[in-house]
């Protein structure tokens, strides 16, 4: 009996037909996944960034009334069920800045002491007009947390400048 020549795949080409399109779909499969983690990663850094915006916006608005010491040190929350792994911390402090009179030198002596006593008293009139405030947002991650932070500085405008001989002395 003779076979008739039939046209077929053998064993050999299957197998390795399929070891090819294994391998084609492993390399897919791990392309999606890491688009995937990067797709998730960005939507928590937009949604990051626009909660912190949200946050100090509503910060700034609440301090534009209030006095330079009511505002508190401290002060943390979180933004609802909806958004349950994101929290925010604010925390402000006084700026120190620094006595600028060392840096005089000149003519003559009495100028040099009104100079110098003019730069102390706006050193010190700067120091309690500003106050700076940070705000942390935070993303609780299975892994670990992922937080932006931004400063701001809140400034008293109406606080009068003192001013040696005149009305605005503090």
């Amino acid at each position: 009996m003779k076979l008739k020549n039939k046209k077929a795949f053998t064993l050999i080409e299957v197998v390795l037909a399929m070891m090819i399109m294994a391998t084609g779909l492993f390399i897919l499969t791990n392309s999606w996944a890491g688009t995937y983690s990067r797709l998730r990663k960005t939507q928590v850094q937009v949604q990051l960034a626009a909660l912190l915006e949200r946050k100090i916006v509503e910060l700034e608005r609440e301090f534009k009334t209030q006095a330079l010491d009511a505002i508190k040190e401290e002060d943390s929350g979180d933004f609802g069920s909806e958004l349950d792994k994101y929290t925010w911390e604010m925390k402000s402090q006084k700026v120190e800045f620094p006595d600028l009179s060392g840096i005089i030198g000149g003519v003559g002596e009495n100028q040099n002491l009104d100079l110098i006593s003019i730069m102390k008293l706006f050193s010190e009139h700067l120091s309690k007009s500003v106050k700076e405030v940070k705000v942390t947002v935070t993303y609780k991650d299975l892994k670990k947390p992922i937080t932006v932070d931004v400063v701001f500085y809140v400034i008293d405008y109406d606080r009068p400048l003192p001013l040696p001989g005149g009305s605005g002395g503090s």
